[in-house]
């Protein structure tokens, strides 16, 4: 009867732990009694991820400040990441300058002789200067020297691609056309003077359309440029510029044998315009108070 009770007291000690344990959960789980194992670490990071979550909001005030991803955002192109800058050189064309000098290297046909049939092509050089008055119209002058050889006369001395030349200084009008920032055509008229040297490869022949050459004497005579020219801007003070032209000579070889040519020539190079502008804007005066 003793043992009875000493064991029935410890048997009804435990079946009420156990009956508590099931009422609270909570001393469930910290005791490990009537728990699931698996369940219990899941439950963890769930309950962590949501507190992470609710104290993000809180201190923004429930806005979701994450950044983008820079990789996908677009950015302009610059020189630094692959890019380029565009930039026009023709940008600053004005046809405002007071002005320009040209070099170019220029090439014309010629007949050394009244009686000759056969031309020459002579090459040489062109230096051309204008100073304009007003946007459209200027004053232009020309020194040129054109070199070569020309056939001569059949004759008993053999001679043949004898040495000549002629050098022009003219002026006159020019006048600026159609232009815009890429391109430009300016026509001009320049007259003045040639001098022809035709006898210094005679190799001491008679000179004179009588000699054995048939060649013009040596002489100061007419001359005149009748074209104009073609620019092609490469900046606002480079250009590049073809001058197609017509040009008079009126060499006399004697009063029996006068003779007027016109004969085409051609000169390409490159000019360049000078700073300064043509026209001074007038400063506008302050009207008076009344």
């Amino acid at each position: 009867m003793h043992l009875f009770k000493r064991y029935g007291m410890t048997l009804s000690l435990a079946a009420a732990v156990v009956l508590a344990g099931t009422a609270i959960p909570g001393l469930a789980q910290s005791t490990g009694g009537g728990s699931n194992p698996a369940t219990t670490p899941a439950t963890k990071p769930a309950t962590t991820s949501t507190s992470q979550s609710t104290s993000q909001s809180s201190s923004t005030g429930g806005s979701n400040t994450e950044s983008p991803d820079q990789s996908n955002v677009l950015h302009p192109l610059t020189t630094e990441n692959g890019g380029y800058l565009a930039i026009d050189p023709l940008a600053g064309v004005r046809y405002n300058n007071r002005w320009d000098v040209s070099v170019l290297m220029g090439s014309a046909h010629t007949h050394a002789g009244p009686n000759l049939r056969e031309g020459a092509d002579l090459g040489g050089l062109d230096v051309s200067a204008s100073y304009w008055l007003t946007k459209h119209w200027g004053i232009e002058g020309s020194g040129r020297g054109y070199l070569g050889t020309t056939g001569v006369a059949p004759n008993h001395l053999n001679l043949d691609g004898l040495f000549i030349a002629e050098y022009f200084g003219l002026v006159g009008p020019e006048y600026l056309g159609p232009h815009n920032k890429h391109a430009d055509v300016i026509v001009h008229a320049l007259v003045g003077g040639v001098w022809g040297d035709f006898n210094t490869d005679l190799r001491g022949a008679t000179p004179g359309p009588g000699g054995p050459a048939g060649m013009y004497n040596n002489q100061i005579t007419l001359g005149a440029a009748v074209g104009g020219h073609i620019d092609l801007n490469r900046s606002p003070s480079w250009v590049f510029r073809v001058s197609p032209e017509a040009l008079l000579t009126t060499f006399n070889g004697t009063s029996a044998y006068p003779r007027t040519q016109w004969n085409f020539g051609i000169s390409v190079g490159m000019e360049y315009k000078f700073k300064g502008t043509r026209f001074h804007r007038r400063r506008a005066m302050p009207k008076a108070v009344k």
